[in-house]
């Protein structure tokens, strides 16, 4: 399997810091979704899904190390 080699360039910084920021934004959707929710099984896919989005927000942090809290945040650019 090839492994491609990840984009750090600043402007692939800057699609990651946005997608990131939609990520939370999402995340936080769908937990305001789970408070209405009430069968189990639907809990459970929006756990999933929460899971699988946090996973790939930490692999973006990952990607851009020198990011702070702050730009991660939105309280920077």
């Amino acid at each position: 399997m090839d492994v491609k080699d990840e984009d750090t360039s600043e402007e692939s910084k800057k699609n990651h810091i946005s997608y990131y920021k939609s990520l939370t934004n999402v995340i936080s959707q769908i937990q305001d979704e789970k408070k209405q929710e009430r069968e189990p099984a639907i809990i459970s896919h929006l756990d999933n899904r929460i899971d699988a989005m946090e996973k790939d927000k930490k692999r973006i942090r990952d990607m851009f190390p020198d990011i702070t809290e702050d730009e991660w945040d939105g309280n920077s650019n």
